[in-house]
């Protein structure tokens, strides 16, 4: 069983992207966060094996969560999952070894493929 936290301040993502990852991953353990401060000590109570985050937050974006988890611990898979997708700030996200990033909409594709990695943790 994988553990999944998904750090997103959308009600609605959060619900999409689990939806969309249980469809997938049917033995999936799935937490939330609504921003990146509850997201990071919702990361050191659990221990996920992934975490998908959004960018855009309150009280600590995306970016500063990255950087705070990576701290903690550097082996951290973390996939980001955004409607920021201007390419300054993906090129800057992925100097911190993010395992993907994905442009919102999530959608079955995308879901798919990720979860496909997840299932053989080829990630």
């Amino acid at each position: 069983m994988k553990k999944i936290l998904i750090v997103d301040d959308s009600i609605f993502s959060q619900k999409i992207t689990s939806n969309l990852i249980r469809q997938f991953l049917n033995n999936a353990e799935i937490y939330f966060s609504s921003d990146g401060k509850e997201g990071f000590k919702t990361y050191k109570e659990i221990n996920p094996d992934y975490v998908f985050i959004d960018l855009l937050m309150p009280n600590l974006n995306g970016k500063d969560l990255i950087k705070k988890i990576r701290d903690y611990d550097a082996d951290a898979k973390i996939i980001v999952l955004t409607a920021d997708v201007q390419k300054n700030v993906r090129e800057e996200i992925e100097k911190y070894n993010v395992l993907s990033f994905i442009n919102k909409p999530f959608n079955e594709e995308k879901a798919k493929t990720v979860c496909d990695m997840i299932r053989n943790d080829k990630l």
